[in-house]
């Protein structure tokens, strides 16, 4: 058998463009603040304590971070507190949030699916990939279909060797 043969990328030549969401991930440290620090005995707020811990705070540690702001302890806080912590690091954070790691995770990828460009996927047949060791929100998945379904020839999810069609245009 000395017949010739040509080993092909049948993927390859498909023209089918892999798309992994995770790589639209910011990078970036990610840092919670429990409001309950700036609380007195972690039950009260107290307005001068309160102000004072704030200023008290490095906003050197907070600086390119994506921070969300939560509340651990079962505390009515006012709202003008958010603002007053809002305001002391939103020149140095690149976002802030009121919630979890999950919330700020999804506001984030929220933000950058909703600014990125996909115009070159215009036309293609887009395989977004279905595995990814980073965690991302499952709206984010939500909201790149809305983003890719009116450009895309078809898009699929999962991986070449084994895929779920979504939608044929």
């Amino acid at each position: 058998m000395s017949e010739e043969f040509e080993i092909r990328n049948k993927v390859a030549e498909s023209g089918l463009v892999n798309f992994d969401l995770s790589t639209l991930i910011p990078k970036g440290i990610r840092k919670g603040i429990d409001l309950k620090d700036f609380l007195f005995q972690e039950m009260i707020l107290k307005e001068k304590d309160f102000r004072e811990k704030v200023d008290a705070i490095d906003p050197e540690e907070y600086n390119d971070a994506y921070i969300y702001i939560y509340n651990s302890v079962d505390t009515i806080v006012p709202l003008w507190a958010y603002f007053v912590l809002t305001a002391k690091l939103t020149d140095v954070a690149k976002k802030i949030v009121f919630g979890n790691r999950e919330d700020l995770e999804v506001i984030i990828m929220h933000n950058v699916i909703q600014t990125h460009d996909f115009e070159d996927m215009r036309g293609k047949r887009v395989l977004v990939k279905g595995c990814s060791d980073k965690e991302i929100p499952e709206n984010a998945y939500i909201e790149l279909v809305e983003q890719l379904k009116p450009l895309v020839k078809s898009l699929m999810f999962g991986e070449a060797c084994s895929f779920v069609p979504i939608v044929k245009n």
